[in-house]
């Protein structure tokens, strides 16, 4: 809001022309609440104003300004031959004698188009010449900085949110970096598994599969493992990524898997590692078991769920005996979306707090059902009733715990099974209210036949086919014709009540994409209850970035059940284990444990698979080596990368690294993955958490919030953004600085989008940074800081107002790289270099710089402060775009104080550049508002043809406060070739009037401002 109206009058440079006279308003900034608002408004001119380019004018004696008239006959010619119309007139002789000549241009080797495809790499290899990383990070004089590598997959080329991580963590560690931290990054490859597993068998034929043994499938994984690790090495040094990329960690170096076995072995001394037969999570497409990290939940799957009679065979004790004869004479109703797993039931649940009814089925849709008479939840009665299309009469009601020990007999097999109390996962919220129990299948089953002493049967085998112990369904697959085969001998014996599609979320195998199971298998468990309290203790004591992040790792952590550590496959650190060839006892402890570790830590875990059992074992145990064989289960990849800090922050304690280590940062699904995994393995060994801050990101869209899909055809590579594509035109190469500067743009906190649209963007956002940058060096082309720098107490108004800006944008910036706001930082940037620069400061400078002797005091000011100016944008820029800044320091006018940029650290900015008075920042404030007034009024001018540029005018100015008049007739008569408000407004005469009457002559004249005084500049 404006508070005082300032009458504004520009009128042409001879005073005797009053028709072209016009006026504007402007702001007083006398109130001082009225001037903090317009101050807060303008944001000390970070809003964006209108931009009114200045020209060069050719210098007449003692550097007077030219003052040029308006013309109607012809346009006039400014210096350098453009003429007023924007068009170029002919030079003659006369006009490029005097004066084109005593124009200094900007000159530089600092080219506009960034050439990136060529210079990035040339700039690559100069930081690879003189070691600068190397030097930093190892020699910086700061405290070390240790932000650890979550290892990506080598499995394929990288995808752009490969690129989005690693370049959030380049950021980091380049900002570090220049603040003298050694932020050493050693980047990691996750190595072991099934899908490289899978890609070597899917390279063979059938023959060679067939005749595939384990060395030979795991020296042929091993090889495509490590040329992936190189060619995807090359894809991030290409994005500009510091690291440590001759040396990185491999899970599969003898070394690391060394560290891993060492934290099994503690966790498994500690109590913590335990070998039983439960339920888990069985892939048949893999032939494995599967942690929960390993599975998705898609949309859209659609099982064939089935209501199902058990016949009930005697009453419990608890039955009322009024009630006895109708329990006994009813089939207990239950409810399922597995109805392969019907061969297994061993007992059907209830929950002792519900109400249950003894119900009586009418009509003919139970003509064909064994028994009529059916116990059900009673407030599912009337949902059951639509579902099987039969009138239900409630004859009884008896709650949960009556039911317990009731006896029914299972309608496909001879055996009779037990009702018992579940627990709270027995709702009303679907079914029947009574669940199918089959403790092979399912994690609560597990534990409520663990309470009652229920057998562990699971008739299923590896590949998902029933076994034998499932009788007449052996050998079909449960997932296809065994599930069909159940319902129909469901119908058979008069036991199906209901059979209808129902979709909902299913577990898939996140590498084949197809479903799981839950199968019982004997396996390999961290007991995660022992040491639950202790993680979610390290949790609270960890700071998570966003916030919600803690939330959402503990109630994973507080929900999470034993982690089944072992797989079934061959490329994989095994679990150093032997088993009793008889009994099948396993032998494993601190001596056998230490024995393995050690052959490992020289041969790698092939050692495993190529020795003997007398050569595995230790020296006193090796007489017993015909009793015993190898276990040839291998470790969830889950357990290789959770434990990294023991094979890469622990193990390169000498190397700077800590432990636990400052930051990890890694995408969001990693909550229930590589944090999770980190944090447990961490917190049994050692009992602390890995890590003191952990960050995470969203994941990557297309422009339009879409998923990206090869089907779709709307995959960005981030090759290609940095390459080009095949048609350059329709994808250009925009250089990795570009693919930075997209990262640095987007809010990661949530899912971010990329296109060609925001690309093209970033790219012009690319071009503004780097146009300032290539004029402040080519106006520094005869500066040199040792010999011209001009001391900040003679430096005129406008060049200290514009540092005091600097101070503050450095200020920002570094806050916003200290907590990671990098679109915050990338807003500051822009922000700066278009409204502070571009539109004010740079566009008043130019006739300081052009047309100034070379040795001026007002131009040697000016160029102290492009030189201020272009070292704090350097160091801005250079965590995000680290090849603009250093190609830009590359060609320093001057002699480079480093060779590096990183090397000359981050910008220090004196305290007497943020210290400029309150009452010189609400001048400036008023300044930068009467310029927008200024070249407002300009343009109505030249659209009314009554001025060409803006040196064609002069400015008459009525400011009501009288404060504000006096400073600013101070600036106007400074007579320092810079604070003249004619330099400001880049006109010809400014005029500063003490009464409003000459300015309401003018024909343009209008007030600018509200209340009393602008009622009065309107009379």
């Amino acid at each position: 809001p404006h508070s005082r109206a300032c009458p504004v009058s520009v009128s042409p440079g001879a005073a005797a022309a009053p028709v072209a006279a016009m006026r504007v308003g402007a702001v007083s900034a006398r109130a001082g609440a009225a001037s903090r608002t317009m101050i807060s408004r303008l944001g000390f001119a970070r809003a964006p104003v209108p931009v009114v380019r200045s020209r060069a004018m050719a210098v007449l004696g003692g550097g007077a300004r030219r003052c040029l008239a308006v013309s109607a006959a012809a346009p006039q010619q400014e210096a350098g031959g453009k003429s007023k119309k924007g068009g170029r007139g002919k030079k003659s002789a006369e006009e490029e004698g005097p004066y084109s000549k005593t124009v200094r241009l900007p000159a530089t080797s600092f080219n506009l188009r960034a050439n990136a495809v060529e210079r990035e790499p040339e700039i690559q290899g100069y930081w690879s010449e003189q070691q600068v990383y190397e030097e930093l990070s190892r020699n910086g004089g700061g405290a070390p900085f240790t932000l650890h590598d979550g290892p990506p997959y080598a499995n394929g080329d990288l995808h752009i949110g490969h690129a989005l991580n690693k370049l959030l963590k380049d950021f980091i560690n380049r900002y570090h970096l220049l603040h003298g931290r050694r932020a050493r990054f050693i980047p990691g490859w996750d190595t072991h598994g099934l899908p490289i597993e899978l890609k070597v068998l899917q390279s063979l034929k059938a023959e060679e599969r067939a005749a595939l043994g384990t060395t030979e499938l795991r020296a042929k994984a091993r090889e495509f493992a490590l040329k992936t690790v190189d060619s995807q090495r090359e894809q991030f040094k290409r994005y500009g990524v510091w690291a440590d990329w001759d040396a990185p960690y491999v899970t599969l170096q003898p070394e690391y898997e060394a560290a891993q076995l060492e934290v099994f072995g503690k966790m498994f001394l500690n109590g913590h590692i335990y070998r039983g037969r439960k339920p888990v999570h069985w892939s048949p497409s893999s032939r494995t078991a599967l942690a929960e990290a390993e599975l998705e939940y898609p949309e859209g799957h659609k099982s064939t769920s089935v209501y199902v009679q058990f016949p009930v065979s005697s009453a419990g004790p608890n039955v009322p005996p009024e009630l006895k004869p109708a329990v006994e004479a009813a089939a207990v109703a239950v409810w399922t979306t597995t109805p392969w797993t019907m061969p297994a039931n061993l007992a059907v649940g209830v929950n002792e707090k519900l109400e249950y009814a003894v119900v009586e089925a009418g009509g003919d849709a139970a003509s064909g059902w064994a028994r009529r008479s059916l116990l059900v939840a009673k407030d599912l009665v009337e949902k059951l009733q639509e579902v099987v299309g039969a009138p239900l009469t409630v004859k009884g009601l008896l709650t949960g715990a009556q039911l317990e020990g009731c006896k029914y007999r299972h309608p496909l097999f001879d055996r009779e099974s037990p009702i018992v109390i579940g627990g709270d996962y027995i709702t009303t919220d679907a079914g029947t209210g009574l669940v199918h129990t089959a403790p092979g299948h399912g994690q609560e089953d597990y534990l409520v036949g663990q309470r009652y002493g229920l057998p562990l049967l699971s008739p299923v085998d590896d590949a998902g086919n029933f076994t034998e112990e499932a009788g007449k369904f052996a050998g079909l697959n449960v997932q296809k014709e065994g599930n069909v085969a159940v319902i129909d001998a469901l119908r058979e014996e008069g036991a199906l009540l209901k059979a209808e599609e129902y979709e909902h979320k299913y577990p898939y195998d996140w590498r084949t994409k197809k479903p799981t199971i839950f199968r019982a298998t004997s396996q390999w468990f961290a007991s995660v209850e022992g040491f639950r309290a202790a993680a979610l203790e390290q949790i609270n004591a960890t700071s998570w970035i966003p916030a919600s992040g803690q939330a959402r790792i503990s109630a994973m952590t507080e929900g999470r059940n034993d982690w089944c550590i072992s797989r079934q496959r061959k490329w994989g650190v095994p679990i150093p284990v032997f088993y009793h060839a008889t009994t099948e006892e396993p032998l494993l402890d601190a001596e056998t444990l230490a024995h393995v570790t050690a052959i490992v830590r020289e041969r790698g875990t092939d050692a495993w698979f190529e020795m003997s059992v007398e050569e595995l074992l230790p020296a006193s145990r090796r007489a017993q080596a015909g009793d015993y064989v190898k276990g040839t289960d291998t470790m969830d990849v889950w357990f290789d990368s959770g434990s990294s800090w023991a094979g890469v922050l622990q193990a390169n304690q000498h190397l700077g690294l800590q432990y636990p280590a400052d930051l990890y940062l890694e995408g969001s699904d990693q909550h229930r993955g590589w944090f999770q995994s980190s944090l447990l393995t961490s917190v049994a060994a050692n009992g602390t958490a890995p890590y003191r801050q952990v960050l995470t990101h969203g994941f990557v869209l297309d422009e339009r919030g879409l998923k990206m899909s090869k089907s779709m055809g709307n995959v960005v590579d981030p090759r290609e953004v940095i390459e080009g594509g095949k048609d350059q035109k329709q994808k250009p190469p925009y250089g990795a600085d570009v693919l930075r500067m997209w990262v640095a743009s987007s809010d990661y906190s949530s899912d971010i989008m990329i296109g060609p649209g925001i690309l093209k963007q970033t790219a012009e956002s690319y071009r503004k940074v780097r146009g300032t940058l290539r004029f402040l060096l080519g106006n520094l082309s005869d500066f040199d800081p040792a010999q011209h720098e001009v001391p900040y107490k003679e430096l005129p108004a406008v060049d200290r107002f514009v540092l005091s800006r600097l101070a503050a944008v450095v200020s920002d910036a570094s806050t916003f790289y200290e907590s990671y706001q990098f679109s915050r930082v990338f807003q500051v940037l822009q922000r700066f270099v278009v409204a502070d620069l571009s539109n004010f400061y740079l566009d008043v400078a130019k006739d300081r710089l052009y047309i100034r002797s070379a040795g001026d005091s007002a131009r040697r000011s000016c160029q102290t402060v492009l030189n201020h100016l272009l070292r704090g944008l350097l160091t801005i820029c250079a965590p995000v775009a680290p090849h603009l800044a250093e190609d830009a320091w590359l060609s320093l006018p001057y002699k480079r104080p480093t060779p590096s940029v990183f090397q000359s650290g981050w910008t220090a900015v004196p305290q007497q550049w943020a210290s400029l008075p309150e009452a010189d920042a609400l001048l400036w404030a008023a300044v930068l508002e009467l310029r927008e007034a200024v070249n407002g009024a300009l343009e109505r001018a030249r659209a009314d043809k009554a001025v060409g540029a803006s040196l064609d005018a002069r400015v008459m100015l009525y400011v009501a406060d009288e404060g504000l008049r006096a400073r600013l007739r101070a600036l106007d008569t400074s007579g320092n070739g810079a604070d003249q408000l004619r330099y400001l407004f880049i006109v010809s005469q400014t005029e500063i009037l003490d009464t409003p009457g000459p300015a309401r002559l003018c024909p343009f004249s209008e007030a600018f401002g509200t209340g009393e005084d602008a009622a009065t500049a309107a009379e």
